[in-house]
């Protein structure tokens, strides 16, 4: 049954505003970052020793606030069907560890910087690196789960009629590029090259982002979560 719009408005506006925070990275394409985005992580962008890491490390800690705000948000309202409840509990994790890699950032650019990826291997960085690993998996496995969950709930219980027809593609999009930054990733850790590791995550994050989006859409169209 449709909820008040009043309900459900604070979900479409926290994930509309979490999508937009989460592409601040394409302001490399006009801000002077010295990063290449086909071949650097996306998380390079907030590296300590980056000048602009400062900025880039608030947007990820807004788009992270914003998306676990409207998930819980979301929860509270649910229809309590399977699929929707593990959909929405996944941008709950997304979220959560999305701030987390904001409050956990990378100490310099392991593939661009020679001396950080031989400290790196060494073990020689601070412990916020593997707790950016962490942080950062959790974050895409939550993200997955929740695009696969809830596009399967909007086509299953015949609801969100956007998010229906388009979403099939974005998940198909999304586990594909996901395969690739994860053997771009294999690559690099075997000095093997990046092959193209930027352009594969920066892939997988804009998915995540037109994901959250066409949800907030489906969301107000429908005016039930």
């Amino acid at each position: 049954m449709p909820l008040d719009r009043s309900r459900v408005r604070p979900v479409v506006v926290l994930l509309a505003l979490g999508a937009l925070a989460y592409t601040a990275w394409v302001l490399e394409v006009v801000l002077h970052t010295g990063l290449d985005p086909v071949q650097t992580y996306v998380s390079e962008l907030a590296a300590a020793d980056q000048p602009l890491g400062g900025l880039f490390r608030a947007t990820d800690l807004t788009a992270g606030a914003l998306v676990f705000c409207g998930a819980v948000w979301a929860l509270w309202w649910c229809d309590r069907r399977p699929w929707s409840v593990v959909g929405w509990w996944g941008l709950v994790l997304f979220g959560a560890a999305t701030v987390a890699d904001a409050r956990l950032p990378l100490s310099c650019a392991p593939t661009v910087d020679p001396g950080c990826a031989a400290r790196e291997t060494a073990g020689l960085v601070p412990a916020t690196h593997a707790g950016h690993a962490v942080s950062s998996s959790l974050a895409m496995a939550g993200a997955l789960v929740a695009v696969v969950a809830l596009t399967v709930a909007a086509r299953r219980y015949g609801r969100w009629a956007v998010l229906a027809r388009v979403g099939p593609l974005l998940v198909v999009l999304e586990l594909a590029v996901t395969v690739w930054t994860l053997a771009a990733i294999a690559a690099f850790e075997a000095g093997r090259g990046t092959w193209s590791l930027g352009a594969g995550q920066r892939a997988q994050v804009l998915l995540v982002a037109v994901w959250l989006g066409v949800l907030a859409y489906a969301v107000s169209r429908e005016n039930r979560v």
